[in-house]
C-alpha cells in the first residue's frame, strides 16, 4: 500500500510530467494526502515549472530534467517509493508533423523510466496510457480487451510505450500497472483540447467559435476524478500487471458538449468549422466510451464529478482573467 510518508522519510513519490495538466493536479492530490512528492518538470532555460508554479508546499521537491536522458532517469529514481509516469508529448495534431519526437519522449522515455525503476528497486510504478490507443470504438463500452488501433503517430507512440512498460512487468517482475485515462478535462488543460478551445474563445468575447469535427463522441472525466483513479490504482495490490481504464462509462458528442458549455456560460455564439482543425479521415477517432468495471471491481473507484458540475468548475477557472491570460484564444495551437 502507498502509505503517507512523514517529513523525515527519504522515500518520496515521484510524478513525471508533473508540470503538465493532469500531473500538476495529481501532485496536489498527493500533497493533500500527506505524501512527500518529487515532481519532474520538463527542463527549459526559463527555469519555468509549468503548472507547478501554482503549487507551494514544504513536502514538494521540484526537479527539472528530461525523461529522454537515461542517465538522468537513473539518478532521478534513486530512493523513490512509487512512480507515476505521466511525462509525454500528447498533442495529436503535432504528432502529424513531428512523429520522431513522440517516439523519443513517449517510447524511449518510458523505457528509461522502467529501466531506472528496475535498477533502483522502486516499489510501484503507474505508467500512463491514453484512451487514444483504442482508436474508434469497435464496440462500446470499450473495455481493456478492445483491440489497439494506431490511428495517429501519437496513438502509435503510446501503444509502443504501453508495450515497453508491460514487457518490464512480464520479463523482470517490475511491479507496474498501466493506467488508461479517457478524455480528461478541467482547469489548466492545454489550449489545444476542445473544452479550453471553446471556453477560452467565448471568454475572450469571440462571437464565432472555430472548431473541428463535432460528430465524434468522448468519455469525459473531470481531472480530479482522473487523479483519484491514479491513486486508487496505486493503493491496490490487485492492480499490478493490469491495464486499467479510468473512465466515466458514458459518452457525449462534441456538438452536445458545445451546447452544454454555451448554456453554462450563457453565451450567444455560433460555431464554425475550421478546416485546419479537422483530422485526416482515417486518423479521427469517432467514438470513445470507456468501460470502468475493472477499476471499480479492483479498487472500488467511482467518478464523483458529474459533467455539468465539472464544466461549471472549468468555466469558472477559465473566466478568471489571470488564467485566461495564459491562453491565446485567437490562435490555433497544434
Amino acid at each position: 500500500m502507498l502509505t503517507p510518508r512523514h517529513e523525515h522519510h527519504d522515500h518520496p513519490v515521484l510524478v513525471t510530467g508533473a508540470d503538465g495538466f493532469i500531473g500538476s493536479h495529481l501532485t496536489e492530490l498527493l500533497l493533500e494526502k500527506g505524501y512527500a512528492v518529487k515532481a519532474l518538470s520538463y527542463y527549459n532555460s526559463f527555469n519555468h515549472w509549468g503548472w507547478l508554479e501554482e503549487i507551494s508546499n514544504p513536502r514538494l521537491e521540484i526537479v527539472s530534467g528530461d525523461v529522454r536522458d537515461p542517465h538522468f532517469c537513473k539518478h532521478l529514481l534513486k530512493n523513490v517509493d512509487t512512480v507515476f509516469h505521466l511525462a509525454a508529448l500528447i498533442a495529436i495534431p503535432y504528432s502529424y508533423v513531428a512523429p520522431d519526437s513522440y517516439i523519443d519522449t513517449n517510447v524511449k522515455g518510458t523505457l528509461n523510466i522502467c529501466q531506472a525503476a528496475l535498477e533502483n528497486g522502486v516499489r510501484r510504478i503507474i505508467h500512463t496510457s491514453t484512451s487514444e490507443v483504442y482508436g474508434t470504438a469497435r464496440y462500446v463500452p470499450i473495455d481493456e480487451k478492445h483491440p489497439l488501433q494506431p490511428q495517429s503517430p501519437y496513438s502509435a507512440s503510446k501503444i509502443g510505450a504501453d508495450a515497453i512498460a508491460m514487457s518490464f512487468c512480464n520479463a523482470f517482475q517490475l511491479p507496474l500497472t498501466i493506467a488508461r485515462p479517457f478524455n480528461t478535462y478541467g482547469p489548466r488543460q492545454s489550449a489545444r483540447a476542445i473544452i479550453p478551445t471553446i471556453i477560452s474563445q467565448i471568454s475572450a468575447g469571440m462571437k464565432q467559435i472555430s472548431l473541428g469535427d463535432l460528430t465524434p463522441t468522448r468519455d469525459m472525466n473531470y481531472v480530479k476524478d482522473t487523479c483519484r483513479g491514479f491513486l486508487a490504482i496505486a493503493n491496490s495490490d490487485n492492480t499490478v500487471g493490469q491495464e486499467i481504464n479510468i473512465a466515466s462509462n458514458t459518452e457525449i458528442s462534441m456538438a452536445d458538449l458545445l451546447t452544454l458549455i454555451k448554456n453554462t456560460m450563457n453565451a450567444d455564439v455560433e460555431f464554425i468549422t475550421d478546416e485546419q482543425r479537422l483530422r485526416p479521415e482515417n486518423s479521427e477517432v469517432f467514438r470513445l466510451w470507456g468501460d470502468n468495471a475493472l477499476i471499480t471491481s479492483l479498487t472500488g473507484y467511482q467518478p464523483e464529478t458529474s459533467l455539468e458540475e465539472g464544466i461549471k468548475l472549468t468555466c469558472l477557472w477559465f473566466q478568471n482573467p489571470a488564467n485566461l491570460a495564459r491562453y491565446k484564444p485567437g490562435l490555433y495551437n497544434l
